[in-house]
């Protein structure tokens, strides 16, 4: 087994012992998982690089990974399941958004104890028997204490000396700065090998699918500028001259050194996995016996790792065994990434910056402008993986452009089934995360604003549905309900651009007056995508991207809706555009949708001109919407899509909402 040891460094009781239904009481165990894996074996021959990856007197390739155990104190009161918590960015996502736990942040402007308690939320999985395994997968985390991270080592040249290649990066920031690091998101940067390179570039422009506007090469150089104004020598930076303008995109080319091994993320997932399923306590398993099967939940960045987890299939560990049973990819939409990439970057999240798009479906395609053929899950079913798959997704992935190539064609003309061990979800009217209440503009993890109110549609009812549905479909055979998202046959599924008039009568609405779609991009890459050689990459024809059709009130009308959605007090999107004041105000703002509210009368919104029944014109009190609310809810916890126990919750919620928009607060 690739798992060597564990060292515990830290166990305690979860909120002070609080018992969770019949489960009991559950412990957070912490401490460093290490592996060695085998780089001749067929189980790891997809890892870029992994040959050139220094080795033990064993011929083993070693590295180690932070690791969590929430699990109950008494492991055989459990339900013999375990979560994969495919962490993001090295922070823990499962409790946040299946329990609706806090998330603590580190570093930056969030300096907190590298060790914080876990927030149990609602405590969903917990009562329901869920052990929840957070381990760590990225080699190039920020430097901050408390995230979970992996370490290994860079490949090297044969000869030992380090491998060189060129890299493409988009830097934008919300502020004018002088100097930006060579990252996304503070993340370990590669550095310029020369710090005068010639042949480096720095391009920048206003919107993503516009021509770049190069910069003259004597305009800018590697380095950065100290709080004093002082350039300092630095190959992790780039300064200009003048400074980078907020909400400006500019992306740099260059030549860089040191190829960590990022494929390495995925052997650290599927053995972390295997070891806690088939582990004894002779390994220091302190699951031992107790786990059976076990899911995965990845969000955004992870979402799109364990799309290329799939797309590569390391799932299957070197004793062949199938390590998770059930996936669940969180608003990923149809990308992937550089998880698995020399000189890749992992943090990297932009569709026209990334070689990973097509094939996007399970099933297999053609891109009849490429003629390229392939099938996400082509790996897994050529050998018969019996894994079962849910795709979910909010309306930002579909208004980013890549979402509904999940299912349909790449010029998005038709529909394309999907196979019998995978299920696609929309949650129709929402943004990329849980919806913000109470509302605000401004997204404080980005520190960044939109011109609306951030969409506030709290979508994790369907996500516990889904775990739950996923569980039983792996476990007891029962079929997870049917797919629901927009489709071309049933004209739910509409180009974007159709949407334009409808937003535009509905005053202050923001209505985004271009979109960037995705576009095929030539990067001269090899034929597994784990290197690219021509950068800049060269821009071709864009996709045929399609988003839900709406209502008059400009609610979508496709995919799992909330009852907040079919019993509107706002109109609630997945777009929203940036603030003025952080720049790039044409631009989508990353992630985030909108909620704009109705008028409270009708007196008030013939004021504006809104053509959106009022509140009052609509529901006759408090208690006949709350009423129609109950009554949404049951309806899709009748369509299997929602839980019966989270009925309460959103009657509850939407009552907040009432209180809210009624008392002064409404458009």
């Amino acid at each position: 087994m690739p798992v060597t040891g564990f060292k515990i460094t830290l166990r305690r009781p979860i909120a002070d012992g609080q018992e969770f239904g019949n489960v009991g009481s559950y412990e957070e165990i912490k401490g460093i998982l290490t592996f060695a894996v085998d780089p001749e074996h067929p189980a790891n021959e997809r890892i870029a690089d992994i040959k050139l990856a220094p080795r033990n007197a064993d011929g083993l390739v070693e590295f180690e990974s932070d690791l969590a155990i929430v699990a109950p104190i008494d492991p055989s009161r459990g339900n013999n399941r375990m979560l994969l918590d495919v962490v993001n960015r090295g922070n823990r996502v499962s409790v946040p958004m299946f329990n609706l736990g806090a998330r603590p942040l580190f570093g930056g402007v969030h300096p907190e104890d590298p060790n914080p308690e876990v927030d149990p939320g609602n405590g969903f999985l917990m009562r329901h028997g869920y052990s929840i395994i957070s381990c760590g997968w990225q080699n190039d985390l920020p430097p901050f204490e408390g995230l979970i991270g992996m370490r290994s080592k860079d490949a090297t040249n044969l000869d030992g000396t380090p491998i060189t290649g060129r890299i493409w990066s988009q830097l934008q920031r919300g502020v004018d700065v002088s100097s930006m690091m060579l990252s996304d998101r503070d993340h370990r940067p590669y550095p310029a090998v020369d710090m005068y390179e010639q042949s480096a570039t720095l391009t920048v422009r206003d919107m993503p699918d516009l021509a770049p506007e190069a910069i003259a090469r004597d305009g800018w150089r590697f380095g950065r500028i100290d709080d004093s104004g002082n350039y300092i020598a630095d190959p992790n930076y780039v300064s200009l001259d003048g400074g980078f303008e907020k909400g400006r995109l500019y992306q740099v080319t260059y030549t860089t050194s040191g190829a960590r091994v990022l494929g390495l993320g995925f052997a650290a997932l599927r053995d972390c996995t295997s070891w806690i399923k088939h582990g004894l306590e002779s390994d220091k398993n302190p699951l031992a016996k107790h786990i059976e099967h076990a899911f995965s939940y990845g969000i955004s960045q992870t979402g799109r790792l364990m799309r290329t987890f799939i797309y590569d299939d390391l799932n299957q560990d070197e004793e062949g065994r199938e390590a998770l049973d059930g996936i669940i990819s969180n608003v990923a939409g149809g990308m992937r990434g550089e998880f698995n990439q020399r000189f890749g970057q992992n943090s990297k999240d932009r569709n026209n910056m990334l070689a990973h798009m097509f094939p996007f479906t399970d099933q297999p395609e053609t891109d009849p402008e490429t003629e390229e053929t392939g099938s996400l899950m082509g790996r897994f079913e050529a050998r018969g993986s019996s894994a079962r798959v849910f795709y979910t997704n909010s309306s930002a992935e579909y208004h980013r452009g890549d979402a509904s190539l999940l299912h349909t064609d790449p010029d998005g003309r038709r529909d394309i089934k999907h196979g019998e061990n995978v299920r696609i979800y929309h949650f129709g009217g929402t943004q990329h995360g849980l919806g913000v209440w109470p509302p605000t503009d401004r997204n404080e993890m980005m520190d960044e604003a939109g011109q609306n109110s951030l969409n506030q549609i709290d979508y994790s009812p369907a996500l516990r549905g889904a775990l739950v549905n996923l569980d039983r479909w792996v476990t007891e055979a029962v079929p997870a309900p049917a797919s629901r998202h927009p489709r071309l046959d049933d004209g739910t599924a509409v180009p974007p651009e159709e949407l334009g008039p409808i937003f535009a009568r509905i005053p202050g609405a923001h209505v985004p007056d271009r979109y960037a779609l995705p576009r095929r991009l030539d990067f001269g890459a090899d034929p597994d995508l784990n290197q690219t050689h021509t950068l800049p990459a060269i821009p071709g024809k864009v996709f045929g991207s399609l988003v839900s059709a709406v209502d008059a009130d400009g609610n979508e009308i496709a995919g799992i809706r909330m009852p907040d959605v079919t019993v509107p007090l706002a109109t609630h999107t997945g777009w929203n555009l940036r603030h003025p004041d952080n720049g790039g105000e044409r631009q989508l703002f990353v992630f985030m949708g909108a909620t704009i509210p109705f008028a409270v009368t009708r007196a008030a919104r013939e004021v504006t001109g809104d053509p959106r029944p009022s509140i009052e014109e609509r529901y006759p009190s408090r208690d006949a919407y709350l009423s129609q609310i109950r009554t949404a809810a049951t309806a899709v916890v009748n369509e299997g899509y929602v839980l019966t126990e989270d009925i309460e919750a959103l009657v509850s919620h939407a009552g907040d909402r009432w209180d809210y928009y009624t008392n002064g607060h409404s458009g």
